[in-house]
């Protein structure tokens, strides 16, 4: 049977399913472009995997501080492909929970011209992700440091009170903060 020789029907029917099959394809390849900002957005709303929530002045203002202390770990990291020097000024902190602290870290560029790096972040333990809340960090931001610039970076941060009330993380001691460097062309490959 050949195309003449369909009624005006199948024809059409035929028209609606290549349409329905067009629209498909189109929208998952519009997923698989979303998907990695939308899995971003979601780990940052959650917590999930480990990723801190960024929080506001206004909402760090309201966190009532307990009595409660935990030690923060600090990690850092630098892709091979970033010719950088990053590490934490104190590598532990215990912190009281609730109550803001600020951490910093120092970073140097040993080339010899200028370079751009982001960092990415987790939290481990993972659960311990949700609770952990950053107000101000330098991985929130580019960060370009010039031939042979060494630069203090601050992360101001909280661990909210809920952490000891939820039966996964209310036995947590110890929390790792951990950062890894990228060069800004090799960081926007992963995304």
């Amino acid at each position: 049977m050949n195309a003449a020789t369909l009624s005006p029907e199948v024809s059409r029917r035929n028209r609606k399913a290549a349409l329905i099959a067009l629209c498909f394809a189109v929208g998952m390849l519009g997923m698989g472009y979303a998907a990695v900002p939308l899995y971003r957005i979601f780990c940052e709303a959650t917590g999930f995997g480990g990723t801190t929530m960024k929080v506001s002045e206004q909402t760090a203002a309201g966190i009532a501080v307990t009595d409660k202390q935990i030690v923060v770990r600090f990690d850092s990291n630098v892709s091979s492909a970033l010719p950088w020097r990053f590490k934490p000024e104190n590598p532990t902190e215990k912190i009281t929970i609730g109550a803001r602290d600020m951490a910093a870290f120092t970073a140097e560029n040993l080339s010899s011209k200028p370079v751009t790096g982001t960092a990415t972040f987790n939290v481990t333990p993972v659960q311990a992700g949700r609770y952990f809340a950053k107000v101000q960090c330098f991985c929130f931001t580019e960060q370009t440091l010039a031939p042979g610039e060494k630069v203090r970076m601050p992360v101001i941060y909280y661990v909210d009170p809920a952490i000891l009330t939820d039966p996964e993380t209310k036995d947590i001691e110890e929390i790792t903060l951990s950062y890894t460097f990228y060069p800004l062309d090799q960081a926007n490959k992963g995304s």
